[in-house]
């Protein structure tokens, strides 16, 4: 019976350390946890906010889109569709802010992309800190998170076909004819869309002809 006692005595410490050490490592992967969740949050912030730039970016070159097709610039148009050049892009990153705060999130930075992309990069930070836990210095530390958007084109500008003249009417092409020629056409995803200079009701929307998504930094 003595011997009984003095092994349970004995053996009392090392299931009061294991205790311990499963609570210590519970603590640890709930720190952990608090973590993940914080840059989860604000990684969601980014990808809001640079989704956000990223559209009113493309949603800004509508203006000139329009005034270039009434200015009938068959140049121009094939330049934005055909090569990719995007003369009058704007500055997209004014109206992110809000979507990083609706996600407890504050825009750190955000910046178009130069490397041959049409984007945005955003930077954000958490609003809120980690939390206190068993790691040190978590109730000072903001999640950071990043993000980048890009605008794709969905079409292809087709130019207008230039009509051959008939014999014998080189001098007189045109003449008593006040019809303009067609300005050509967008083929984008499979549809064909005439871009007629009188009726911009019928152009494509925006969300139509250049696609906004998450790409890597």
């Amino acid at each position: 019976m003595r011997r009984f006692h003095r092994e349970a005595g004995q053996a009392a410490p090392l299931y009061i350390a294991a205790v311990v050490g499963l609570l210590f490592l519970a603590l640890m992967f709930f720190a952990f946890g608090q973590a993940d969740v914080s840059r989860n949050k604000t990684q969601t912030a980014a990808d809001a906010a640079a989704i956000a730039a990223a559209q009113e970016s493309r949603d800004d070159l509508d203006n000139a889109l329009r005034e270039h097709i009434l200015a009938r610039d068959v140049a121009w148009l094939a330049a934005l569709f055909n090569n990719g050049n995007v003369p009058e892009r704007r500055d997209g990153c004014w109206g992110s802010p809000r979507f990083a705060r609706a996600n407890e999130a504050r825009q750190v930075d955000c910046r178009e992309l130069w490397d041959g992309r049409w984007g945005v990069t955003v930077d954000v930070e958490a609003t809120k800190s980690v939390g206190k836990s068993i790691v040190e210095g978590t109730e000072t530390k903001y999640a950071e998170s990043k993000a980048t958007a890009v605008v794709e084109f969905r079409c292809t500008f087709e130019p207008p076909e230039v009509p051959k003249p008939e014999d014998g009417d080189d001098d007189d092409q045109g003449k008593g004819n006040d019809k303009k020629p067609t300005l050509g056409g967008l083929e984008c995803d499979g549809k064909d869309w005439e871009i007629d200079p009188g009726n911009l009701n019928l152009l494509p929307g925006m969300a139509d002809l250049f696609n906004v998504r998450l790409a890597e930094d």
